[in-house]
């Protein structure tokens, strides 16, 4: 490549990023999804309009994936965990056992009404069982809805990728010949296994590795923690097990602790998040061919229906039952289960083989994702409020930075005041920061305030503690259970208590 042509592709590159960045925007003011933008920018710049010509399947599906994980540890790093255990069970079996019962009955009506044999019928189901990381994400996160739904949807997505691909992965290689239905279980729940055990052992000594080393440069911790994941992500595909969910259980590990500078890494990735998912939903609008979407528009209908009114209420209703989850709840799930990239990047996964009718399929795959998107779109905030899933107006989550000290045992902690939160209005005296924790600096509208025994805190200020590092998470804890208030921030801050709370016991 010349100096010419190499000014040329980053001028390309720079354009479809601004492009996707402005889609964004126009995204957030109008109720058309901006994966439908992201994939139609790809389209634009395709063959059938400004005539970029990309048909490389092994390089869009190696790139699809690895921004997949990306995603998949983005989303993993902004989920709670205490508002994810609850719910881990629910979204487990959404993302196993749903897409097993999503596949055979999407499967058997594709192979009865569209005549396809047993392992095409597999494959276009198999595909579009997984929902989207990316999606739900990018559309859900805008609603209001009850911690316990969201995050059973968000789990689902990051949980259930690694199966559609594995199911995907055997019924085109030649395995489908060789292993019978048991085999096939066991090798997944084997890979599912060893990657969600491979991402908590390298999260746990990645987050070990932060706490020693004190970085020259605050800029450097997000990029460490990337690095992290990816390490997770890479060692368990080199075991032959899934690299996704591993990237996912990293970060859902490593987004739960105390890392230093942990708000600097959230808006990194969160910043790592939209560009993969531009880059993602371009990239294979790039690989789509216009003139073939017409023929895929008939089987995208019998296999979108399938799933939407039969293969996913049903799949949704067995996982769920169990937990005497509401029925408006289960229709809400079963309408929210978001199709995007993923199933595109599945789709890829034939033509890498040169399996026969794989162009077909991926551009049934492709347009399926568009009527999907078109459809829950605008559906999702209208069918919230009737199901019950809004969520109250709650207080404002405190973000932490903390920062290593570097030659002793110590770390700053600093976060500001919400403006909603039970915060507002305390004493400084009522935090009751354990031995080892000091609240040693207040600042408030640009002034320096020495904290005293008539402090009293405003929403905005911005305080800095000096925390022993073995007390970090502890500390953060108790003060967000103080700004979310209820019966336990009460018990915290009683005088009966205060002695225990002094001793750091309680």
């Amino acid at each position: 490549m010349s100096d010419q042509q190499m000014y040329i592709a980053v001028l390309i590159a720079c354009g479809v990023l601004l492009a996707g960045v402005v889609a964004v925007r126009i995204s957030s003011r109008s109720s058309l999804p901006g994966l439908l933008l992201y994939l139609g920018i790809g389209l634009l710049i395709g063959e059938a309009g400004f005539g970029i010509r990309f048909d490389d399947a092994r390089l869009a599906y190696n790139i699809a994936v690895l921004l997949v994980a990306i995603l998949l540890f983005d989303g993993g790093f902004t989920t709670r965990w205490s508002e994810f255990r609850p719910v881990a069970a629910r979204a487990g079996l959404l993302g196993t056992v749903g897409v097993l019962v999503s596949v055979a009955i999407a499967a058997t009506v594709a192979v009865l009404v569209l005549g396809v044999d047993v392992r095409t019928g597999i494959l276009l189901a198999a595909m579009v069982s997984s929902t989207d990381a990316a999606a739900v994400f990018a559309i859900l996160r805008r609603l209001p809805l009850k911690a316990r739904v969201r995050t059973t949807l968000e789990g689902e997505s990051g949980v259930n990728d690694p199966p559609a691909i594995i199911i995907v992965t055997v019924v085109v290689s030649d395995a489908w010949h060789e292993m019978d239905i048991p085999t096939m279980i066991s090798t997944g729940l084997f890979q599912l296994a060893v990657g969600a055990v491979v991402g908590l052992v390298i999260a746990r000594l990645g987050q070990s590795l932060l706490h020693r080393i004190s970085l020259p440069s605050a800029g450097l911790y997000p990029l460490a923690t990337l690095a992290i994941a990816l390490t997770a992500y890479s060692a368990a595909g080199t075991l032959q097990a899934s690299g996704l969910l591993a990237a996912y259980v990293a970060g859902l590990w490593l987004g739960n602790q105390a890392l230093p500078h942990h708000a600097s890494t959230e808006g990194f990735t969160e910043s790592l998040g939209w560009l993969s998912q531009i880059m993602l939903f371009v990239l294979l609008g790039l690989l789509a061919s216009p003139k073939e979407l017409p023929a895929a528009i008939l089987p995208a209908l019998v296999i979108g229906s399938a799933l939407m009114f039969l293969a996913r209420p049903i799949s949704v209703a067995v996982c769920l039952t169990p937990f005497r989850e509401r029925f408006r709840t289960q229709l809400f799930i079963s309408a929210a289960g978001m199709r995007g990239a993923v199933p595109i990047m599945l789709a890829t996964i034939p033509l890498t083989q040169n399996l026969p009718g794989a162009s077909h399929m991926f551009h049934v795959i492709f347009l399926l994702v568009v009527m999907f998107t078109l459809l829950q779109g605008p559906l999702l905030p209208r069918l919230a409020p009737w199901a019950g899933v809004i969520d109250r107006i709650c207080p404002q989550a405190l973000n932490f930075e903390s920062s290593p000290l570097e030659g002793i045992n110590a770390s700053l902690v600093q976060f500001t005041v919400p403006k909603q939160g039970q915060l507002v209005g305390m004493w400084g005296t009522d935090l009751r920061l354990p031995h080892g924790a000091v609240l040693s600096m207040v600042v408030r509208e640009k002034e320096i305030i020495v904290p005293d025994a008539s402090l009293r805190l405003r929403g905005g200020d911005q305080l800095l503690l000096a925390v022993d590092s073995g007390l970090v998470e502890r500390v953060q804890g108790r003060l967000s259970l103080l700004n979310e208030g209820g019966p336990l921030a009460r018990w915290l801050v009683s005088g009966r208590n205060r002695r225990r709370l002094l001793d750091g016991d309680a």
